[in-house]
Order: structure tokens, then C-alpha cells, then sequence
């Protein structure tokens, strides 16, 4: 009888979540939300909330169901099969207890308190509405091309090109004329060309921004702006792009002083690996298709935009992009917040490069101070743009303090990029065997409350050539000479140069007649 009972209980309905409070007049379209064994019938049980004890209609449902006593609303708000209720009770935003009994015996229990605008309770916790629980998707023997910007920036337009079937991309801000051409000539081809970016950057969107994105709009391709006052994110700060079976993922915005190499040092990757490109795409339709994902013309119409001029400085391109095969993970945050930066910061035993715009999240500083405390070899570059300058003065002061203190084989400085690059905008680690390269910035806003995607990269070949780029920029660049001031200085050179041949070649000659040694001129020696 026993085994019988429990299986009967494993069977049983059970609450999955309630929305008390969806931010809408009245809270209407307010929902409970039930897991349902297959094929079961829902009149055997009712609903009860201390106050108000409804029977729920004689359907035979399946899976995640919504309760509601306003349908059509509830449907706006999520993506399980909504079920009318008459008389559903009003759930109150302070807080309450649902009871669910099958045949009047209580089978669950659910307590809330405090219901958050547009947020759900479930698993014990609120969250977002149409909030995702993307797991880590991973790949082994993965083909990589590994690049570094400004260096590079052929290999992003090099993965954009030649799509058969779709291009979905995905950024924080875009204004490259030279990828948006890219994207159109794909959307004429008949590809499927989305774009998704975010609608209150930092500064705002610039007129130049509004331009492309405007034009990407009206030559076919599906633009939408991550925007509301409801928003599921702080920031839709990714950057990457799903390409047929590719995916490219960057540290760096859809912006010419970004992928377009002219001004920030980034890193790249892209993958070709279709389990990883479609796992990329399952996290596009996810942002871009919830209510927050706005119509680029309902945006347009009540958006104002800044001025802003891009970038055209030219820079070496010292690091050619690296092909090989590496194993692969790809995670999103705000689901994977910690998780597999600490993992890496924690595996490593021989070498760790950090190199980030700044840091002030304790969980990776301290994970980083610990890899040092274990004998690790430890480096900490940082960003040096005026915006994070003095912070980071002081942040290098405490790590070398405490590195002094402690025998710590600890070292760090702010990045002197000199004529290879404006400034640093890479969000990366390198370890013995592995790399992250990514959108994630260590702040806590960027762990909890920002869309982020990363890659981890495993295998000594491709970790060796992040660590290169990581390696020039710990020793600074070359300083580099303005075009038209180097010409001038060579002129100067060469003329001098050319009045001692003179004075040397033309001095007059020995009594015997033999003309003097004249030496070759410096410039040719």
C-alpha cells in the first residue's frame, strides 16, 4: 500500500509558480501556474487561497498550465497553456498561501510574500517574468578561429558573409556601415537576417546608430530593441552572432571603433559547431521575441537619439586570427552569474591573465587573489579610458600592497596601449589549458542583471594564443608617429643625412691626389 501511496503522490498536480503581480491595471491576467502529470484531469481538484475555494474546470491537461481568470492577458505573459478559472481568486501582491487538493486531501502548498512588479515566484525565489534557464551548452573538438581586434577585424565580416540561412545577431550598440551592408546584401539573398540590440545604452543611441539600424530596417531585416520599462534585463549587453552553423561570439559592440578595429583591443572567437550555433539561437528568439523586444518603427517613433562621431583611427595588425579545434562551453548570464568564471579562476595552477575594464565584483577578485595564494603566476591588466582610469590606479596600488605583503607571485597595471589600440575593452582570462572571451564585465550588475554570453575555450593551443595578445599588451605597444609628422622627421633625417655626404664627398683632396675615404651615409648602414 505504500508504494502504491507514493506513487500516487508523484503523480499528484503540484504548483510550478504564481504571478500575483503583473503590472497591469487591476493585476489583470494575474496566474497560478501548475505542473501537471500526462493526461490528467483537472476536476478532481480545486483551488483555495484562504479566502476563496474555486473547482478547477473537468480538462485533461498535460505539462505547465496556467490558471486565470483573464485568459487572453495571462497568454501575454506566458508560455504555457493558460486555462480559464471562473472565480479564480484575486491573489494578493502582500502575500498569501494557495492550497491544491485532489478529491478535498491537500497535495501542495505554495507561500508567498511581497509580490515584485512583473516577476514570478517560483523554486522558493522571484525572478523576472519570461525570465530564461538556459543551461551551459557544451561541444567538444570544436572548430575555433581565435582573433584579437583592432588586428582582425576581417574575420568578423569574414563569418557574417556568405550565410545560406540565417544571420541572427545580437549587440549591446551597432553602427558599422560595413557589417550592416554585409547584413543586407544576406536579407536581399532571402537569408532570415534578425538583429537585436539594446534601446538605452549607456549615453543613449546615437543618430549614427539610429541611421544604420533605420536602413537594416528598411532593406528587409527584422530589427528589434531590447526596451520597456519592464525589461527582463539592466542591459542587453551581448555581442555575438549566430551564422547558419557558426556562432561569433566578441568582447567588442557592432560599431567601427568595435568589430570594426578602430579603436578598442577585443577578443573573438568564432565557433563551427551546430549544437552550439542553434543553442545561441534558442537565447536570440528567447530575447528578442518577450514584450521587451520592441519593433525597431514602435521605438523609432518615440526615441530621441545623440550625437556621436565614430571611429577611423588605423592601428598594426600585430596578431593574425589562430584556426585549430578546442572543446567549447557557452554560457549566459543572468543564469550562469558566477559559476564557470569562478570554475576556471579556480582550476588554475600554472598561469592566470586577467584582463579586464575594471574590476569591483568581490567573488573574482578574491578567486583571483586565491589562485595567487596557491603559487599560481598572476597578472592583472587593466583598462586605463579615463572613465575607469583612477579606479584602477587604486585598485593596481592594493593588489601590488597586498602581493608585497603576502610573497604573492602577484603583479598588476593599468594597460599602456600607446599606437596599438585606443583602449582596452577585453572582458578576459587565460589559464594554462583555457580562455573565457565574452561580454562579461566583472561588476555585479553585469553577473545578476545584464544578458551576457561567454565562451569557454579549453585546450593549451588556443589558450597560448590569447595569452600572446594578453603578453603584448602586459608590455605596452611602440609609440607611433602621426603620418605627416613621421614624414617631416624623415625629411629632416634624410636632409641632413645628404648635406654630411656633401661636406664629406667634397672636402678637397690629399697632395697626392687621391681623393679622400668617404663614408656611406648613415641612413644606409
Amino acid at each position: 500500500m505504500f508504494r502504491v501511496l507514493a506513487l500516487a503522490l508523484v503523480l499528484s498536480v503540484s504548483f510550478a509558480g504564481v504571478v500575483p503581480n503583473p503590472a497591469t491595471d487591476g493585476d489583470r491576467g494575474e496566474y497560478v501556474t501548475l505542473s501537471v502529470p500526462e493526461n490528467t484531469s483537472l476536476g478532481a481538484y480545486t483551488l483555495a487561497d484562504g479566502e476563496t475555494t474555486v473547482r478547477l474546470p473537468d480538462r485533461t491537461v498535460s505539462g505547465l498550465v496556467a490558471l486565470a481568470a483573464d485568459p487572453a492577458l495571462a497568454r501575454n505573459l506566458t508560455d504555457a497553456r493558460v486555462v480559464r478559472v471562473p472565480g479564480f481568486p484575486r491573489l494578493a501582491n502582500g502575500g498569501e498561501t494557495l492550497v491544491l487538493r485532489r478529491n478535498g486531501t491537500v497535495v501542495d502548498r505554495l507561500t508567498y510574500e511581497n509580490a515584485p512588479e512583473s516577476e514570478v515566484f517560483a523554486d522558493g525565489g522571484w525572478r523576472p517574468l519570461g525570465a530564461t534557464d538556459f543551461q551551459t551548452a557544451t561541444a567538444s573538438d570544436v572548430a575555433v578561429s581565435a582573433f584579437a581586434l583592432p588586428d582582425a577585424p576581417q574575420r568578423v565580416l569574414a563569418a557574417l558573409r556568405g550565410a545560406e540561412e540565417r544571420v541572427l545577431l545580437a549587440g549591446y550598440t551597432f553602427s558599422s556601415p560595413r557589417v550592416a551592408r554585409v547584413l543586407a546584401a544576406a536579407a536581399d539573398r532571402g537569408v532570415r537576417v534578425r538583429v537585436l540590440v539594446e534601446g538605452g545604452p549607456v549615453g543613449g543611441v546615437a543618430v549614427n546608430s539610429a541611421r544604420v539600424l533605420g536602413d537594416l530596417a528598411a532593406a528587409g531585416v527584422e530589427v528589434r530593441v531590447f526596451d520597456g520599462p519592464r525589461s527582463r534585463y539592466a542591459y542587453h549587453h551581448a555581442k555575438y552572432a549566430v551564422v547558419d552553423d557558426r556562432a561569433l561570439v566578441t568582447s567588442e559592440n557592432w560599431k567601427p571603433g568595435g568589430v570594426g578595429g578602430h579603436a578598442t583591443r577585443g577578443w573573438g572567437v568564432v565557433l563551427r559547431n551546430p549544437a552550439v550555433a542553434d543553442h545561441l539561437a534558442a537565447v536570440h528568439a528567447a530575447d528578442s521575441t518577450w514584450r521587451d523586444g520592441v519593433a525597431w518603427s514602435t521605438y523609432r517613433a518615440n526615441a530621441t537619439f545623440q550625437d556621436g562621431a565614430p571611429a577611423t583611427a588605423a592601428y598594426r595588425s600585430d596578431f593574425a586570427a589562430w584556426n585549430g579545434t578546442a572543446d567549447a562551453s557557452v554560457f549566459v548570464t543572468p543564469e550562469d552569474g558566477h559559476q564557470t568564471t569562478l570554475g576556471v579562476l579556480r582550476n588554475a595552477s600554472e598561469r592566470l591573465l586577467v584582463q579586464q575594464v575594471h574590476i569591483d565584483d568581490a567573488r573574482f577578485l578574491n578567486a583571483t587573489l586565491d589562485a595567487a595564494r596557491r603559487g599560481v603566476r598572476t597578472r592583472v591588466l587593466l583598462g586605463g579610458a579615463w572613465y575607469v582610469r583612477e579606479e584602477n590606479r587604486a585598485l593596481v596600488e592594493r593588489l601590488r600592497t597586498t602581493a608585497r605583503d603576502e610573497g604573492l607571485p602577484l603583479r598588476a597595471r593599468v594597460v599602456d596601449p600607446r599606437s596599438r589600440f585606443d583602449h582596452l575593452h577585453v572582458k578576459g582570462v587565460v589559464t594554462e589549458n583555457a580562455a573565457l572571451v565574452g561580454s562579461l564585465n566583472w561588476n555585479h550588475e553585469s553577473v545578476v542583471e545584464n544578458r551576457e554570453v561567454m565562451v569557454q575555450l579549453r585546450g593549451g593551443a588556443v589558450a597560448d594564443y590569447y595569452a600572446r595578445v594578453f603578453r603584448a599588451d602586459w608590455r605596452g605597444g611602440v609609440w607611433r608617429l602621426p603620418l605627416c609628422v613621421l614624414a617631416v622627421t624623415v625629411g629632416i633625417v634624410l636632409g641632413a643625412a645628404g648635406v654630411m655626404w656633401r661636406r664629406v664627398s667634397f672636402s678637397g683632396s690629399g697632395r697626392s691626389g687621391v681623393p679622400r675615404r668617404v663614408p656611406r651615409p648613415p641612413s644606409s648602414r
